[in-house]
């Protein structure tokens, strides 16, 4: 891959397992990070990257430089939404980490002389907000609740890059299934004790992709000049909460399932247990008409290869 790469948010569960394989097939990556140290430590063994501390370019005159002689910028920055409970500031952290870092990225993209081919641009299935087993595709509208605002307001800001000429495609992932961080090692917990739980009623649909395929697919965007506009991250096998738990537990040979009642959930975190409480049957048919193929389809599958070593 002969191309130069600005990646922001690339210490995350994404960004770095993005971040090391587009270096594996030979891009040459900058990165800018709020925390420049940590990239540092992450990327040591890398000396295609070059890291850039987000203090110094709070300005588009100043993001533009770093821009201006890239094929592509991919966004991936925004604050953990389910890091910490769902306080007034917490949720302008969350907000302002993606709207502002966006908008600043596309004011710098608009100053370069030579602009690049795209931005690939982070979203997530929130968008569709609270819609139970109403089936959802790209072209359906989005939620009134928080998560769903943030990621209309998200795409709105990277969809500005368009009147610079700049091909933009929004990646709206599901839960992204990893072995060593994320949603699966909380969904993994309560099994150490011989039980799986699920959430409220367990029938919320529960959008959800691995890791290697979310990669493939962000890699896929870059690549791939007639993908526009936003494209679902999730894998084609479409499960609920209490069907995600029950394979984990069949793969696990551990059995007993029980829920956690959503009042319990309401009470220990707040208003993000809403989101956790309700679901998305969200398909894949616009990465798939495309020519993307998934690595692991299916659920079981996707489970048997990351649990394989646990």
């Amino acid at each position: 891959m002969n191309k130069k790469i600005l990646v922001t948010g690339a210490t995350g569960l994404i960004g770095k397992k993005l971040t090391i394989e587009l270096c594996r097939q030979g891009a040459l990556i900058k990165i800018i990070s709020t925390n420049a140290d940590k990239a540092k430590l992450i990327f040591k063994d890398h000396s295609t990257i070059q890291i850039f501390e987000w203090s110094a370019y709070h300005a588009p005159s100043e993001l533009s430089g770093l821009i201006e002689d890239t094929d592509a910028v991919i966004n991936l920055a925004g604050v953990n939404v389910g890091e910490s409970r769902w306080t007034k500031e917490y949720k302008k952290n969350i907000y302002d980490s993606r709207i502002n870092t966006t908008r600043l990225i596309v004011d710098a993209i608009g100053l370069c002389k030579k602009r690049p081919d795209c931005l690939i641009n982070s979203s997530a299935v929130g968008f569709y907000g609270f819609r139970e087993d109403e089936p959802l595709d790209e072209e359906s509208g989005s939620g009134s609740d928080f998560l769903a605002e943030l990621c209309r307001d998200w795409e709105t800001e990277a969809l500005k890059a368009e009147q610079f000429d700049v091909r933009v495609v929004a990646i709206r992932a599901g839960v992204v299934l990893d072995k060593s961080d994320g949603v699966l090692k909380k969904f993994l917990e309560p099994f150490k004790f011989f039980i799986g739980t699920y959430m409220g009623s367990g029938k919320q649909w529960l959008p959800w992709i691995h890791t290697d395929d979310v990669i493939s697919l962000y890699i896929f965007a870059l690549n791939n000049n007639n993908l526009i506009g936003a494209v679902n991250g999730v894998a084609p096998g479409k499960v609920t909460n209490k069907q995600f738990v029950k394979t984990i537990g069949t793969i696990l040979n551990k059995n007993i399932i029980l829920p956690v009642p959503g009042i319990a959930l309401k009470i220990g975190i707040g208003e993000f247990a809403n989101n956790l409480l309700t679901g998305q049957r969200v398909s894949s048919n616009r990465a798939l008409k495309n020519g993307f193929s998934f690595k692991f389809p299916e659920l079981k599958m996707a489970l048997e290869n990351l649990l394989k070593e646990k």
